[in-house]
């Protein structure tokens, strides 16, 4: 009979109305991030199609109550969304961030991959195989010629805006 009460001590408790407004919040905020990014940003965030017609609705409104009023809408449809999904896609645009950091750290390693190593532009062609070829080829060579002439990094500079254009856009293009 004792093992039986507790038993039921160790069945979860429901979170506290404290919990469901603090989780209902931090969904709100997230919303509002998701209202800071623009069009290409929002491309490669996970929304669900209800949530991007929100957003979009959101930006049309001009009374500061409806806008209140559809920030809540859009914290409700947060919670049936993917929301770790969309944290993560989110953070990969606020400079502050962790993950946007280790980002950019990637993106830096393979520009010197590419620019160091014959092997590594076979390498990410196959890891990213919507990049135009011809394209990296010849910010690749531009690079190198530019460090043999010792210019400043204007070419290594155009090699990773395109890395990153590369590499941010959304996988089906």
């Amino acid at each position: 009979m004792n093992n039986h009460h507790q038993e039921d001590d160790f069945q979860e408790v429901p979170p506290s109305k404290s919990e469901l407004k603090r989780q209902m919040l931090e969904l709100q905020a997230l919303g509002k991030k998701l209202l800071d990014l623009n069009n290409k940003q929002l491309q490669s965030v996970p929304l669900t199609e209800e949530l991007a017609d929100a957003l979009k609705e959101y930006h049309r409104i001009k009374s500061h109550e409806a806008r209140r009023r559809q920030l809540q809408r859009i914290g409700k449809l947060m919670r049936s969304a993917d929301h770790e999904a969309i944290n993560q896609a989110v953070a990969l645009f606020d400079a502050s961030s962790e993950a946007y950091a280790q980002h950019f750290q990637q993106l830096e390693l393979w520009r010197e991959r590419l620019i160091n190593e014959e092997a590594a532009l076979a390498e990410f062609i196959e890891q990213w195989p919507g990049c135009d070829v011809q394209k990296l080829r010849q910010l690749i060579r531009n690079t190198r010629k530019e460090r043999q002439a010792e210019k400043p990094p204007a070419q290594a500079r155009k090699l990773f805006r395109y890395l990153r254009e590369i590499c941010e856009a959304p996988q089906g293009e």
